[in-house]
């Protein structure tokens, strides 16, 4: 091995990766809690190292030059291999402490989680919980976070999943609107009314076609890409809305619409990784989600 070879610092490759993964040395910045100063020292430092130019100076958003495309396709190799080795370190640990971080959709993190983890400080005190509560499917692999509680099934054969049950989807109204507009007796009396939308919502619109219910792009005239805010405008009466059954049941000033109509089922899955799931403090917490997860959710037949 020629060591003398190996001449750039780690910290460099780490920041022109995320400028490249981020769009910008600032969002870098962010995503690496560094500042922008700092992040584009290390980057200039990795030009300086390796004696290329990684980027075109000059223009708005960074841009690549030849030698950093090709740069870039090794960085994320190695990256790779530093995650695996971080994985399998990970999984050979055995106390029952250190750092656990959980993904999980708004509403869940919001309104089911603390309890849950409330238990677990009972149980196991020594465990620091990250919870990072976002609708946006994080990478485990990529070790976004250790452990994830999602609605559809993963892809990838690296994760181990595991099936809890499923919630109930509703339709949910503020009273005030169910004031304004009565309540629907069938779905063509919300041919008409305004929805509540998400950031994909004709992704919503054709999975509500299979439920039966036809809406047009029209009728959702405000829409929300956070879980909580498009639960906040539906208490508004800013719109009819789709809400798990347990979260809508939450708030006296909702009403569920047309439960016998609109029954679909929401599934719950537990995620993490094959290699961290060895690890006893992922263990821990893995196995007490699942259990008060099945005591929220409906059970798989």
């Amino acid at each position: 091995m020629n060591w003398d070879s190996v001449a750039f610092d780690w910290n460099h490759v780490r920041a022109f990766l995320a400028a490249c993964e981020e769009g910008s040395l600032s969002a870098a910045a962010r995503a690496l809690r560094q500042t922008q100063p700092t992040l584009s020292r290390q980057v200039t430092g990795l030009e300086q190292s390796l004696g290329v130019t990684l980027f075109e100076r000059g223009h708005r958003r960074l841009q690549l030059t030849a030698a950093g495309f090709e740069l870039l396709e090794h960085v994320r190799a190695m990256t790779e291999a530093a995650n695996r080795v971080s994985l399998a370190a990970s999984g050979q640990s055995q106390a029952i402490e250190g750092r656990v971080s959980i993904t999980a959709t708004e509403m869940l993190a919001t309104y089911y989680l603390p309890p849950m983890l409330r238990k677990l400080r009972e149980q196991a005190p020594g465990i620091v919980v990250e919870v990072v509560a976002s609708d946006q499917v994080r990478d485990l692999i990529r070790r976004e976070a250790d452990i994830a509680i999602r609605h559809t099934q993963p892809a990838q054969p690296d994760l181990i999943a595991r099936r809890i049950g499923f919630l109930r989807g509703r339709i949910y109204a503020a009273r005030l609107l169910l004031d304004e507009v009565g309540m629907p007796r069938s779905f063509e009396d919300l041919a008409d009314q305004d929805f509540v939308g998400i950031d994909d919502t004709e992704a919503l619109i054709a999975g509500l076609r299979e439920q039966g219910l036809e809406l047009r792009l029209e009728q959702f005239r405000v829409r929300a890409a956070s879980g909580n805010c498009m639960l906040q405008l539906i208490r508004e009466g800013l719109g009819f809305g789709f809400l798990p059954m347990d979260t809508g049941g939450l708030f006296d000033d909702l009403v569920c619409v047309l439960p016998e109509l609109f029954d679909p089922e929401i599934p719950v899955w537990l995620l993490s990784h094959r290699e961290l799931h060895t690890s006893r403090r992922i263990r821990v917490v893995y196995d007490l989600l699942a259990a008060e997860l099945a005591t929220l959710t409906n059970t798989v037949s």
